[in-house]
């Protein structure tokens, strides 16, 4: 039967490893409290969504903590848990949060006290130190890894540059440390869109396009949830604490850090990612083929870094490979 699955398309593969992962999963919450947000505002109550995988070894020193890209939740990410996958959970304690603004997390859709359009706005800075504090309730002053795709690599870099201590090391796949001035129009255009198109008609268009998953979770997803989280995401710029600086907040890190990049990202443009990774003097590593943004699941090919061929499927635990090799102590 295994075997039988694992001839599965890829992303259904993906889908019934997540089934299985959310199985033996349960959703946790912590209560971090009112939360000051960047912009001046204070998120009120704020409340973490988690979930974990895995036994925290003697030293308490084998925690990752695994992000979220857009609109994802830990159920979702519960499926790159577990052997083979991108982290094992034998090996790790993984914890998979809920961002803000996901639906899970405190959201548009369930602040009791600023809910709809009176959710504050958020950025990256923010949604990471939710993320802190609620390591915080569990009791852990340093993490083993962050792993993090899209805008969850985002978040990955804002964490090794601003809380440079609490992080040994770091795994950025298809994230950008700053958007491009391109970039964000395109995302606040895409968050206006998201706050006054019907869910039915996001699901129709889904449905056109082929895309039965994409329609299933448009009738599930709160326009107002996708619209700030959109707009979160269009402010990204870890640099802006270095004066704008990229060379210098990149050279500030202390995290050993390994980044992944597709040059033929449609999504989020490779360009700052692989500066950061030259001023940080992390590992870069570049995914050939016509991926585009999902390379990392998807590539065409032998991915290549430096020359070398790599596993098609990243991992950072159990048998030596590229990956954890790069991540070694």
């Amino acid at each position: 039967m295994g075997r039988a699955l694992q001839t599965l398309p890829g992303r259904a593969w993906a889908a019934v490893c997540s089934l299985v992962a959310f199985i033996r999963s349960k959703q946790k919450f912590a209560e971090i409290g009112d939360l000051p947000l960047e912009g001046g505002c204070v998120l009120g109550n704020c409340r973490g969504g988690y979930r974990t995988f895995g036994a925290l070894d003697q030293r308490r020193g084998n925690a990752v903590l695994l992000v979220p890209w857009f609109m994802a939740c830990s159920s979702q990410l519960a499926g790159h848990v577990g052997k083979g996958r991108l982290i094992d959970g034998s090996h790790y304690y993984v914890i998979a949060v809920d961002g803000l603004g996901g639906g899970v997390s405190s959201s548009p859709c369930t602040s009791q006290t600023q809910p709809g359009a009176a959710f504050p706005t958020y950025t990256i800075r923010d949604t990471v130190e939710a993320q802190r504090r609620l390591i915080e309730e569990l009791c852990l002053v340093r993490l083993h890894t962050v792993v993090g795709t899209s805008l969850g690599g985002m978040q990955v870099f804002e964490w090794i540059t601003a809380h440079r201590d609490a992080v040994e090391r770091a795994l950025a796949i298809a994230g950008s440390p700053r958007v491009t001035d391109a970039e964000r129009r395109r995302w606040r255009e895409q968050g206006r869109y998201e706050a006054v198109v019907p869910t039915w008609k996001r699901a129709a268009q889904a449905a056109l396009r082929a895309n039965p998953i994409g329609a299933w979770r448009a009738l599930h997803q709160d326009p107002a949830d996708l619209a700030r989280q959109a707009k979160c995401l269009a402010g990204t710029d870890v640099t802006a604490r270095s004066g704008g600086s990229l060379p210098a907040t990149a050279a500030a890190v202390r995290a050993g850090t390994l980044i992944v990049v597709s040059p033929a990202d449609e999504v989020v443009d490779p360009g700052p990612a692989a500066e950061f990774a030259r001023h940080a003097g992390a590992a870069l590593l570049q995914l050939e083929g016509r991926g585009g943004h999902d390379a990392p699941a998807t590539t065409e090919g032998p991915p290549v870094a430096g020359g070398r061929p790599v596993p098609r499927r990243m991992n950072i635990a159990g048998e030596p490979r590229f990956v954890s090799g790069m991540l070694k102590e």
